[in-house]
């Protein structure tokens, strides 16, 4: 059974009288453990799918099963579980606390789950170690670099070690190097078993993952298998 399962998927925002279709009918399966990028221009419907994926937003037409299950299988305690324990998201903006320590940042997840607190500083701990910033424990996000706050966001994302890891432009604020950095990072998740899920409108980031699921106009464009994958150092000047 597919992790993640859409059919005939449909978002319409309404504006008083105004209906805007941000997605018009889109339908694929994503598999345990497969790395797949959803990418088009700005206005493409990706962004939109990707908060619909992320029980961030709801729907209004066709299917969604996460899991097996669809939104309206969840209560809303269970919704919110999902999200804690099956989810991790990283954003562009890294949308860290700012006057907070890294180690804190990371730890801010295990406040919403079941985790006795006695172990959340060794799980935050291991998931800083995982993206290299063991040296940066206690400094807060304005003294570091923009590469370095999106990796806290990564190791904010897994600390509670989710399924499925959803990245909505994580290299799009960063500089060449930064975002090899970032890069490496998600594909060694990714190797370690996790689901990631891009979104990104350019292409040579795409092709890090495994498959392209290209869209336009909220409809999907293309769905194709990437034949050679880049790999960090291939693009990003170290």
């Amino acid at each position: 059974m597919p992790l993640i399962e859409v059919k005939n998927l449909e978002k319409v925002y309404r504006n008083d009288s105004v209906a805007t279709s941000a997605l018009a009918g889109v339908s694929f399966d994503i598999n345990d453990n497969e790395f797949v990028a959803i990418m088009g221009p700005s206005g493409s419907g990706k962004s939109t799918l990707l908060h619909v994926l992320g029980f961030l937003d709801d729907y209004t037409g066709g299917e969604y099963r996460f899991d097996g299950k669809t939104v309206f299988d969840y209560s809303k305690d269970d919704i919110a579980h999902v999200r804690n324990q099956k989810m991790g998201f990283i954003f562009q903006a890294f949308n860290l606390l700012a006057r907070t320590s890294v180690l804190d940042n990371v730890k801010l997840p295990l406040v919403y789950s079941s985790v006795p607190p006695e172990k959340w500083d060794e799980m935050a701990l291991k998931a800083i170690e995982s993206v290299g910033l063991s040296h940066r424990l206690y400094h807060q996000p304005s003294q570091l670099s923009g590469g370095e706050q999106q990796r806290v966001a990564i190791a904010r994302a897994i600390v509670n070690n989710p399924n499925v890891i959803f990245a909505d432009e994580p290299t799009g604020n960063l500089d060449s190097k930064s975002g090899g950095q970032v890069m490496e990072v998600i594909q060694r998740l990714h190797d370690e078993g996790h689901t990631v899920v891009l979104i990104t409108h350019e292409t040579y980031t795409a092709e890090y993952a495994e498959r392209i699921i290209t869209l336009r106009d909220g409809l999907i464009e293309s769905d194709r298998k990437v034949m050679e994958r880049r790999r960090a150092a291939e693009h990003f000047v170290k």
